[in-house]
């Protein structure tokens, strides 16, 4: 798939919010095509490893912007950018920059300025002006003083496109914590803010490890010697979490990926069964002895049942009762049949604990047996308790059941 492929493709996942099993499946199947098309335009391991962690968490927004940054830098031409986290910056203003002063480094998270730009990981000019305790444009004085010391894999500028991304990425950042907010806007110098020129703020520089190390030596200071070394250890925690976590991510979504697959093999098995399972036929004949069998029709379609059921069998007992209770809530049941004196008594005593079921006495003598469900009228060969005990049948009728409750009158 291209990169506009992968980009519709994840925002219709999105829009569905995975609400279904196909969409889950096509999920599984659309992350798999990003990876590989990460792995074709060589992304490096480390931002592979960061959008299988979001593919693993369903965080669709980062992804979509990964894959975003990909295209318009291809447009461009350029190396693609991606940020594994924000920086915790206070901007004052678009267009002004201020000394930051008496730094407490050891109160600031270090590896949150660690960003991964090209494939490597970085730290932006304005991150390691506030670390060493001057301004950017300070910092970048010092650099270009000293640019032989500075190769392009120490020191090189974002363009702005990557620019863009990370001012739109610090503008929609959570809140730095209010204590953190506390100390270092306490820190902010009172002097007079530098303006950029043309009110416009240039693309910040990148430096690599070996660019920070360089820095020390620049700005000769046992404050910048100090901020190194505090720089380093961050920069060789990120690796061993890195390696430790990710063997253990790609685990996990393998896990899924096969609980997914399982899950589609066992609704085919299912659509399967259900395919040459047998089914409730309108009429079925039942061998004698075929007393469970019988019974087992019989009860499904009372448990089919919506509205009503009514019987129209002279002979009757409390079996019937129990076949009737397992009707749905709400459906009412109606017995019409001659009186015995015997079934009256239980009748009494099963509408005191269960729902009721209405008797009816029929007016005269009748032969055939009917049971009505809903508005469908079955024809029964034999009274519903004995029904299997013999050869007979279970057939659905054209009559409707009002014309047949008509005969009863």
């Amino acid at each position: 798939m291209t990169i506009e492929e992968l980009i519709a493709e994840g925002q219709k996942l999105q829009t569905s919010k995975l609400k279904s099993a196909k969409d889950n499946t096509r999920y599984h199947t659309w992350t798999n095509n990003c990876m590989t098309y990460l792995e074709q335009i060589k992304f490096s391991q480390q931002r592979r490893n960061l959008f299988l962690t979001y593919a693993l968490n369903q965080k669709f927004e980062p992804m979509i912007g990964m894959l975003l940054s990909i295209r318009d830098n291809e447009k461009e031409n350029t190396e693609p950018v991606t940020y594994r986290d924000q920086s915790k910056v206070i901007t004052i203003s678009d267009n002004q920059q201020f000394e930051v002063t008496n730094c407490d480094i050891k109160k600031i998270d270090i590896k949150s300025m660690i960003r991964d730009i090209r494939g490597q990981q970085v730290m932006l000019d304005f991150d390691l002006a506030k670390l060493y305790g001057v301004t950017t444009g300070r910092l970048n004085e010092q650099v270009k003083r000293n640019i032989n010391r500075f190769p392009e894999d120490f020191m090189f500028q974002l363009t702005k496109g990557e620019h863009e991304l990370l001012k739109s990425q610090i503008a929609t950042s959570k809140s730095v914590e209010s204590q953190h907010d506390n100390i270092l806007i306490s820190q902010i110098a009172t002097s007079k803010p530098i303006e950029r020129r043309g009110g416009t703020q240039k693309p910040p520089y990148a430096f690599t490890r070996n660019g920070i190390g360089m820095l020390s030596s620049v700005l000769r200071s046992g404050t910048a010697v100090g901020v190194n070394i505090l720089i380093m250890r961050a920069f060789t925690a990120i690796p061993q979490i890195v390696n430790q976590n990710v063997q253990m991510v790609q685990r996990v979504f393998n896990i899924e990926q096969h609980q997914m697959e399982t899950d589609e093999k066992i609704e085919l098995i299912l659509d399967k069964i259900e395919e040459i399972a047998p089914k409730q036929l309108p009429e079925q004949i039942f061998q004698t002895g075929c007393v469970w069998d019988a019974w087992t029709y019989v009860s499904d379609l009372v448990r089919n049942a919506k509205k009503r059921i009514v019987l129209i069998d002279n002979f009757v007992d409390d079996r019937v009762l129990s076949l009737l209770d397992k009707r749905a809530d709400g459906v009412s049941a109606t017995i019409h049949s001659r009186y015995f004196e015997q079934f009256q008594v239980d009748l009494k005593k099963h509408n005191e604990q269960y729902p009721a079921i209405e008797f009816v006495q029929l007016p005269h003598r009748n032969h055939d047996r009917f049971l009505i469900i809903d508005d469908e009228v079955y024809f029964l060969g034999a009274s519903l308790k004995d029904v299997g005990t013999s050869l007979c049948a279970v057939k659905k009728m054209e009559v409707s059941p009002d014309r047949l409750l008509e005969f009863l009158k």
